[in-house]
């Protein structure tokens, strides 16, 4: 156990230093604030606050961990070894910046409580977050620092022991769209067959025509290879389905139908489900309910996790509604247009809520990017960039996820670098 001094004990401290020592290099940290105490311990200790008590391992408190509340912050950001640190410390501290409020900030999304820009959707962008403004949010920083941190109490407490961790590979689907033409119901299917020969779509009509009478396979109906791509791997893999109104009137298909239900049991069978919230329920806790109950019959057995339509992300109340449903864990922590690590780190983390100074129980899981996020790139460099991202994982040995839809793995020769990403790239 690693041995923590500081004047005061705050929820901040112990959320983050659990984290980064507990959550990400996997030792047991404990707390203290009477030197007496520290003074005596034998084994490995370290000092967090203003000034060292003497010649220990001391780690300078920028101050924002003692604080409650939410208010501007000056931040400077600048190169650090390899990686970019912030929240910069006098040299009486072992490392240059506070790297357990830096981890804080970027951890408990303090940026998005700040007044910032939304995008048309009302999500916080991208473009406004502190890793895209100084070029670092491609990499998992909180982690890469961890290691460095992980390294000078290696030299400094060589009988402390830190067990060996694994990359993990986590694949996500998003089936929002669960079938192109399937399940649509008569009215919106004749709007379709509308719309098609309106715009003169007459390929698609042909195609359509021929799924809803059974004779092709509908194209978003990839969900057999999926499965039997992951059936032998030790990849985890989710699916995410939506029960609620889709976003658009299309794309919206009729959840009674058996059909749908039994789609549904069967990649339950093998892999995780998780409910994809609709738009609706992410501002309505009793639709959301409504929602979880259905998806909680179709597959009996409790949903542990969920995503938000869109990746929409409310701080904090769309986190405490799922909270109060008891979801475990949540899939939404990714920008849709933006490849990158949106809170810093490749390592599932608790929930902080801001408003409320407490630690939650629900498990935040990072995602890498989006199949979206690389609409603006070729085939060849988003290759690249993914290899790029997977690597900065693997060597902190976290956690790579990345989000696909159904439909990246539908025959259209445009989905040929997903499908191959899927089922060679991630297989393990």
């Amino acid at each position: 156990m690693l041995l923590i001094f500081t004047k005061q004990i705050t929820p901040r401290i112990s959320y983050v230093f659990k984290h980064i020592c507990t959550r990400i290099l996997d030792i047991k940290v404990g707390f203290t604030t009477e030197i007496d105490v520290f003074l005596a311990h034998k084994g490995p200790k370290v000092s967090y606050g203003k000034q060292p008590l003497g010649n220990e391992l001391f780690f300078q408190s920028h101050g924002l961990l003692t604080q409650q509340g939410i208010e501007s912050v000056e931040i400077n950001v600048r190169d650090w070894d390899t990686t970019k640190c912030f929240f910069a410390v006098s040299d009486k501290s072992a490392l240059p910046f506070d790297i357990f409020t830096a981890a804080f900030y970027l951890l408990s999304r303090y940026e998005e409580y700040l007044p910032n820009v939304k995008d048309p959707l009302g999500r916080f962008s991208a473009l406004e977050s502190l890793g895209f403004k100084y070029n670092f949010l491609d990499s998992p920083v909180i982690d890469i620092w961890s290691y460095k941190l992980k390294d000078l109490l290696q030299q400094r407490f060589p009988q402390l022991l830190f067990p060996e961790k694994q990359t993990t590979v986590h694949s996500l689907i998003n089936a929002q769209v669960a079938y192109a033409f399937l399940n649509k119901g008569i009215f919106r299917s004749f709007i379709g067959f509308a719309s098609d020969l309106f715009r003169l779509r007459l390929k698609q009509f042909v195609l359509r025509f021929k799924v809803v009478l059974g004779l092709q396979k509908d194209p978003y109906n990839s969900y057999k290879w999926i499965l039997n791509v992951t059936k032998k791997s030790k990849m985890k893999l989710t699916v995410f389905f939506l029960l609620g109104e889709a976003v658009a009137f299309h794309e919206t298909i009729n959840t009674q139908k058996q059909k749908f239900k039994m789609l549904i049991k069967y990649v339950a069978d093998y892999k995780e489900v998780g409910l994809l919230v609709s738009l609706r329920a992410l501002t309505n806790p009793n639709f959301l309910k409504t929602e979880k109950t259905t998806l909680e019959h179709i597959i009996n057995r409790t949903i542990q996790s969920s995503q938000n339509s869109n990746l929409r992300i409310g701080l904090p109340e769309i986190y405490r509604n799922l909270l109060a449903l008891e979801i475990k864990k949540d899939y939404t922590m990714v920008y849709e247009n933006q490849p990158g690590f949106r809170a810093g780190t490749c390592t599932p983390f608790l929930f902080y809520d801001l408003d409320y100074e407490i630690i939650t129980p629900l498990a935040i899981q990072p995602i890498a990017c989006t199949t979206q996020g690389f609409l603006k790139l070729s085939p060849k460099d988003t290759a690249l960039k993914i290899a790029q991202m997977f690597g900065k994982v693997q060597r902190v040995n976290g956690t790579f996820s990345v989000l696909f839809s159904n439909k990246d793995f539908s025959a259209d020769p445009n989905n040929k670098l997903w499908r191959s990403l899927f089922s060679e790239t991630l297989i393990s």
